[in-house]
Protein backbone atom coordinates (compact mmCIF):
# COMPACT_ATOMS: atom_id res chain seq x y z
CA UNK A 1 0.00 0.00 0.00
CA UNK A 2 1.34 3.42 -0.96
CA UNK A 3 2.08 5.70 1.98
CA UNK A 4 0.59 9.19 2.10
CA UNK A 5 2.92 12.17 2.26
CA UNK A 6 1.59 12.93 5.73
CA UNK A 7 2.36 9.41 6.99
CA UNK A 8 5.81 9.36 5.36
CA UNK A 9 6.65 12.69 6.97
CA UNK A 10 5.54 11.39 10.38
CA UNK A 11 7.51 8.16 9.97
CA UNK A 12 10.63 10.14 9.10
CA UNK A 13 10.53 11.68 12.58
CA UNK A 14 10.93 8.27 14.26
CA UNK A 15 14.03 6.13 14.59
CA UNK A 16 12.59 2.61 14.78
CA UNK A 17 15.89 1.29 16.16
CA UNK A 18 15.48 3.24 19.40
CA UNK A 19 13.21 2.43 22.35
CA UNK A 20 12.05 5.53 24.20
CA UNK A 21 11.09 6.09 27.82
CA UNK A 22 7.37 6.53 28.35
CA UNK A 23 7.13 10.33 28.40
CA UNK A 24 9.28 10.92 25.28
CA UNK A 25 7.34 8.16 23.49
CA UNK A 26 4.03 9.84 24.32
CA UNK A 27 5.33 13.19 23.07
CA UNK A 28 6.56 11.58 19.84
CA UNK A 29 3.14 9.99 19.21
CA UNK A 30 1.41 13.33 19.83
CA UNK A 31 3.86 15.02 17.46
CA UNK A 32 3.11 12.49 14.72
CA UNK A 33 -0.68 12.64 15.11
CA UNK A 34 -1.25 15.13 12.29
CA UNK A 35 -4.55 13.90 10.85
CA UNK A 36 -7.48 16.31 10.57
CA UNK A 37 -9.35 14.57 13.41
CA UNK A 38 -8.49 13.84 17.03
CA UNK A 39 -6.65 10.54 16.71
CA UNK A 40 -6.92 7.76 19.28
CA UNK A 41 -3.68 6.77 20.99
CA UNK A 42 -3.23 3.01 21.42
CA UNK A 43 -0.72 0.86 23.25
CA UNK A 44 0.32 -2.54 21.92
CA UNK A 45 1.79 -4.97 24.42
CA UNK A 46 3.47 -8.16 23.23
CA UNK A 47 3.25 -10.67 26.08
CA UNK A 48 5.21 -13.84 26.69
CA UNK A 49 2.10 -16.02 26.99
CA UNK A 50 0.51 -18.81 24.99
CA UNK A 51 -3.16 -17.83 24.47
CA UNK A 52 -3.96 -21.41 23.42
CA UNK A 53 -3.60 -22.38 27.08
CA UNK A 54 -6.62 -21.43 29.18
CA UNK A 55 -4.50 -20.33 32.15
CA UNK A 56 -2.54 -17.93 29.93
CA UNK A 57 -5.48 -16.25 28.21
CA UNK A 58 -4.95 -12.74 29.58
CA UNK A 59 -8.14 -10.73 29.94
CA UNK A 60 -9.30 -8.06 32.35
CA UNK A 61 -10.75 -4.60 32.86
CA UNK A 62 -9.26 -1.26 33.79
CA UNK A 63 -10.75 2.11 34.66
CA UNK A 64 -8.39 4.69 33.21
CA UNK A 65 -8.13 7.82 35.39
CA UNK A 66 -8.81 10.16 32.46
CA UNK A 67 -11.00 7.92 30.29
CA UNK A 68 -10.31 7.48 26.59
CA UNK A 69 -12.09 10.55 25.24
CA UNK A 70 -14.79 8.51 23.58
CA UNK A 71 -18.55 8.33 24.04
CA UNK A 72 -19.33 4.69 24.80
CA UNK A 73 -22.47 3.26 23.19
CA UNK A 74 -23.82 0.84 25.77
CA UNK A 75 -26.48 -1.88 25.60
CA UNK A 76 -27.94 -3.38 28.78
CA UNK A 77 -29.68 -6.74 28.45
CA UNK A 78 -32.04 -7.23 31.36
CA UNK A 79 -35.60 -8.02 32.37
CA UNK A 80 -38.30 -5.41 32.80
CA UNK A 81 -37.58 -4.73 36.49
CA UNK A 82 -34.15 -3.29 35.65
CA UNK A 83 -35.07 -1.32 32.52
CA UNK A 84 -35.91 1.97 34.23
CA UNK A 85 -32.78 1.95 36.43
CA UNK A 86 -30.53 1.16 33.46
CA UNK A 87 -32.06 3.90 31.30
CA UNK A 88 -31.77 6.50 34.06
CA UNK A 89 -28.13 5.49 34.69
CA UNK A 90 -27.25 6.35 31.10
CA UNK A 91 -27.52 3.17 29.03
CA UNK A 92 -28.05 3.94 25.36
CA UNK A 93 -30.13 0.82 24.72
CA UNK A 94 -32.04 -1.30 27.24
CA UNK A 95 -34.13 -4.41 26.77
CA UNK A 96 -33.86 -8.11 26.07
CA UNK A 97 -35.80 -10.05 23.45
CA UNK A 98 -35.92 -7.27 20.86
CA UNK A 99 -32.14 -6.70 21.08
CA UNK A 100 -31.33 -10.41 20.97
CA UNK A 101 -33.37 -10.56 17.75
CA UNK A 102 -31.57 -7.51 16.36
CA UNK A 103 -28.16 -9.00 17.16
CA UNK A 104 -29.17 -12.30 15.55
CA UNK A 105 -30.04 -10.21 12.50
CA UNK A 106 -26.54 -8.69 12.39
CA UNK A 107 -26.83 -5.56 14.55
CA UNK A 108 -23.83 -4.95 16.83
CA UNK A 109 -23.64 -1.15 16.76
CA UNK A 110 -22.47 -0.78 20.37
CA UNK A 111 -19.13 -0.54 22.18
CA UNK A 112 -20.08 -2.57 25.27
CA UNK A 113 -22.84 -4.84 26.56
CA UNK A 114 -23.87 -5.39 30.17
CA UNK A 115 -26.22 -8.22 31.16
CA UNK A 116 -27.85 -9.29 34.40
CA UNK A 117 -27.17 -12.87 35.56
CA UNK A 118 -30.79 -13.97 35.13
CA UNK A 119 -30.76 -13.35 31.36
CA UNK A 120 -27.45 -15.06 30.57
CA UNK A 121 -29.12 -18.27 29.29
CA UNK A 122 -30.75 -16.16 26.58
CA UNK A 123 -27.59 -14.10 25.95
CA UNK A 124 -25.66 -17.36 25.52
CA UNK A 125 -27.61 -17.97 22.30
CA UNK A 126 -25.82 -15.01 20.68
CA UNK A 127 -22.41 -15.78 22.16
CA UNK A 128 -20.99 -16.83 18.77
CA UNK A 129 -21.87 -13.39 17.41
CA UNK A 130 -20.72 -11.32 20.38
CA UNK A 131 -17.60 -13.29 21.32
CA UNK A 132 -15.48 -12.56 18.22
CA UNK A 133 -16.36 -8.87 18.54
CA UNK A 134 -15.30 -8.68 22.19
CA UNK A 135 -18.85 -7.83 23.25
CA UNK A 136 -19.88 -10.97 25.15
CA UNK A 137 -20.79 -10.10 28.77
CA UNK A 138 -18.54 -11.84 31.28
CA UNK A 139 -18.50 -11.84 35.11
CA UNK A 140 -14.69 -11.50 35.06
CA UNK A 141 -14.94 -8.15 33.29
CA UNK A 142 -17.81 -6.88 35.44
CA UNK A 143 -20.28 -6.93 32.55
CA UNK A 144 -22.47 -9.64 34.07
CA UNK A 145 -23.90 -8.11 37.22
CA UNK A 146 -27.14 -7.43 39.06
CA UNK A 147 -25.84 -3.94 39.93
CA UNK A 148 -26.36 -2.48 36.48
CA UNK A 149 -26.29 1.13 37.70
CA UNK A 150 -22.73 0.89 39.02
CA UNK A 151 -21.58 -1.07 35.97
CA UNK A 152 -23.06 1.51 33.59
CA UNK A 153 -21.38 4.39 35.41
CA UNK A 154 -18.00 2.63 35.34
CA UNK A 155 -18.21 1.77 31.63
CA UNK A 156 -19.34 5.29 30.73
CA UNK A 157 -16.50 6.75 32.82
CA UNK A 158 -13.91 4.87 30.78
CA UNK A 159 -13.67 1.33 32.07
CA UNK A 160 -12.15 -0.86 29.37
CA UNK A 161 -12.31 -4.59 28.82
CA UNK A 162 -9.39 -6.19 27.05
CA UNK A 163 -8.02 -9.59 26.14
CA UNK A 164 -4.93 -10.91 24.43
CA UNK A 165 -5.22 -11.86 20.75
CA UNK A 166 -4.13 -15.20 19.30
CA UNK A 167 -0.58 -13.91 18.89
CA UNK A 168 -0.24 -12.93 22.56
CA UNK A 169 -0.65 -9.19 21.96
CA UNK A 170 -2.90 -6.65 23.67
CA UNK A 171 -4.21 -3.70 21.63
CA UNK A 172 -5.76 -1.10 23.94
CA UNK A 173 -6.80 2.56 23.49
CA UNK A 174 -5.39 4.86 26.17
CA UNK A 175 -6.78 8.26 25.19
CA UNK A 176 -6.78 10.89 22.45
CA UNK A 177 -3.90 12.76 20.84
CA UNK A 178 -5.44 15.97 22.22
CA UNK A 179 -4.91 14.73 25.80
CA UNK A 180 -2.02 16.31 27.67
CA UNK A 181 1.18 14.29 28.02
CA UNK A 182 0.45 13.91 31.73
CA UNK A 183 -3.02 12.45 31.18
CA UNK A 184 -1.78 9.94 28.62
CA UNK A 185 1.15 8.89 30.83
CA UNK A 186 -1.15 8.39 33.84
CA UNK A 187 -3.60 6.34 31.76
CA UNK A 188 -0.80 4.14 30.42
CA UNK A 189 0.74 3.61 33.83
CA UNK A 190 -2.65 2.61 35.26
CA UNK A 191 -3.13 0.13 32.43
CA UNK A 192 0.36 -1.36 32.80
CA UNK A 193 -0.25 -1.86 36.53
CA UNK A 194 -3.36 -3.87 35.71
CA UNK A 195 -1.58 -5.95 33.07
CA UNK A 196 1.31 -6.65 35.43
CA UNK A 197 -1.09 -8.01 38.06
CA UNK A 198 -2.54 -10.43 35.50
CA UNK A 199 0.74 -12.27 34.91
CA UNK A 200 -0.12 -15.99 35.13
CA UNK A 201 2.11 -18.19 37.34
CA UNK A 202 2.57 -20.59 34.43
CA UNK A 203 4.03 -17.93 32.10
CA UNK A 204 7.75 -18.58 31.75
CA UNK A 205 10.46 -16.09 30.86
CA UNK A 206 9.84 -12.43 30.15
CA UNK A 207 6.20 -11.46 30.62
CA UNK A 208 6.28 -8.17 28.67
CA UNK A 209 8.35 -8.76 25.53
CA UNK A 210 7.70 -5.48 23.68
CA UNK A 211 5.74 -2.24 23.99
CA UNK A 212 4.76 0.31 21.38
CA UNK A 213 2.51 3.35 21.10
CA UNK A 214 0.73 4.63 18.03
CA UNK A 215 -2.05 6.96 16.99
CA UNK A 216 -4.86 6.06 14.60
CA UNK A 217 -3.08 7.35 11.49
CA UNK A 218 0.47 7.52 12.79
CA UNK A 219 3.51 5.21 12.84
CA UNK A 220 4.41 3.08 15.84
CA UNK A 221 6.83 4.29 18.50
CA UNK A 222 8.82 1.70 20.43
CA UNK A 223 8.71 2.03 24.23
CA UNK A 224 11.48 0.74 26.47
CA UNK A 225 10.51 -2.36 28.45
CA UNK A 226 12.39 -0.73 31.35
CA UNK A 227 9.21 1.28 32.08
CA UNK A 228 7.77 -1.93 33.55
CA UNK A 229 10.41 -1.83 36.31
CA UNK A 230 8.72 1.20 37.82
CA UNK A 231 5.21 -0.28 37.61
CA UNK A 232 3.94 -1.66 40.92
Amino acid sequence: MKESKRYSAAKARIDRRIELDLEPAVMKVKECATAKFDETVEIHINLGVDPRKADQMIRGTVSLPHGIGKTVRLLVLCKEDKVKDAAEAGADYVGLDEYIEKIQGGWTDVDAIIATPDVMPQVGKIGKILGPRGLMPNPKTGTVTADVVTAIREVKAGRLSFRVDKYGILHIPVGKASFTKEKLVENIQSLLQTVQRLKPPTAKGQFVKALSLTSTMGPGVKVSKAVMAGIK
